[in-house]
Formats: structure tokens, C-alpha cells, sequence
């Protein structure tokens, strides 16, 4: 019998929690659901985004974190989460009032409607529907 599953919950390793949680909260409208905080530092949540949920976890503990932020990890570039959204252009639109930069929404050969962001560490979300 193959693996029975019902879902996938992807978990990015992130910089700066707090400055993550936020982007996703405020800017695209994520729910932090749940969260590791003991003594006042964040170093998990999950988020929910409608049916969507998403775990970010401190990729430093606080006192081992660089001062400066190193240059995205090279697998960052190449992780896109895609989000079935019944509405592209009022998520551009939503977006867009944000101040958050996109690319799209632009029609692909395989006829999806799609708008792509990138979040602060380098991951890409790919927000997309039928053409």
C-alpha cells in the first residue's frame, strides 16, 4: 500500500523571525498559528494562509546570529511554494498596495495565471490560477 498523506507543510530557514513573521503577516495576510517563544525570542511559528500553511524557523539561535545578513543560501532562489489563488489580479492588486514587488501576473504556456514574490530570505511564492 503506498503512503497515504494529506498534505505537505514546507519549512524555510529564515534569518530574522521577527522581521519573516511580520512580511508574511502583514504583507500577504498569514495567520501565526502557533510559535516557539521562550524568554521573548521567536524561534519558530507556523503560519496559515487560508488552506496554505507555511513553518519558519530561526536559522541562528539569537545570541550565535551575525551581525550582518550573509547572501541568501543558493537553494533559497530555488524553492517556490505555489498557492492555488482564485484571484490573481486582487492579489496583485492587494500586493501592489503593499508596496511588495512581484513579477506578473503573466500567462504561462500551460495556461496558469501567475504573480511570484519573493519573501525576505530569497523564497519565491508563486500565486497562481487556471488561464
Amino acid at each position: 500500500m503506498p503512503i497515504q498523506s494529506r498534505r505537505a507543510t514546507p519549512l524555510f530557514q529564515v534569518f530574522d523571525m521577527r522581521r519573516s513573521v511580520a512580511w508574511y503577516r502583514d504583507m500577504l495576510g498569514f495567520e501565526v498559528v502557533q510559535s516557539h517563544e521562550p524568554g521573548g525570542h521567536l524561534y519558530w511559528a507556523m503560519l496559515r494562509l487560508g488552506d496554505a500553511t507555511l513553518m519558519l524557523n530561526a536559522q541562528y539561535e539569537d545570541e550565535d546570529r551575525p551581525a550582518q545578513e550573509p547572501p541568501s543560501s543558493p537553494g533559497h532562489c530555488d524553492v517556490t511554494l505555489y498557492f492555488d489563488c482564485p484571484d490573481v489580479d486582487a492579489a496583485h492588486k492587494h500586493l501592489g498596495a503593499k508596496g511588495v514587488k512581484s513579477s506578473g501576473p503573466n500567462v504561462t504556456y500551460y495556461k496558469m495565471k501567475q504573480l511570484t514574490v519573493s519573501d525576505p530570505d530569497g523564497y519565491q511564492l508563486c500565486f497562481q490560477q487556471p488561464a
